[in-house]
């Protein structure tokens, strides 16, 4: 067996304790996107198929136990499906110990620079 070269796109937002990676990689004409921290690992998970007919994106999520990435994970795989016209996996893992509401939401507003300059903005739309 020949394995698949995968090499993944690799972007950072943010600074210190609230900095953001996100990763692309491409499986045929698929994406998996990952948006994580040092401390990342698989919170949450959702899957979006783009329907050209009704021009909207369907989204499937699975969260661990305990974890709250879900709506990252889902909010991202919508935007970015309908953005590429593609199905798109989104993985998020994001963990900090003793987080403050404030840090949450400059994490959320650093995914959201990164879906934004890497998706929105035409980057990443299929062509």
């Amino acid at each position: 067996m020949k394995p698949v070269e995968m090499t993944p796109a690799l972007f950072h937002e943010g600074e210190g304790r609230t900095q953001v990676s996100m990763s692309v990689n491409r499986i045929g004409e698929d994406l998996i996107v990952c948006f994580f921290n040092e401390a990342g690992h698989i919170g949450a998970t959702a899957v979006a198929e783009y329907c050209e007919k009704e021009n909207r994106a369907t989204v499937s999520v699975i969260t661990r136990p305990g974890h709250r990435e879900d709506a990252l994970a889902s909010d991202a795989a919508r935007r970015i499906c309908k953005a590429v016209r593609r199905p798109v996996c989104v993985i998020a893992g994001i963990h900090l110990d003793d987080i403050t509401k404030d840090e949450i939401a400059e994490i959320l507003e650093n995914c959201e620079n990164l879906i934004s300059t890497g998706f929105l903005s035409g980057a990443g739309s299929k062509k």
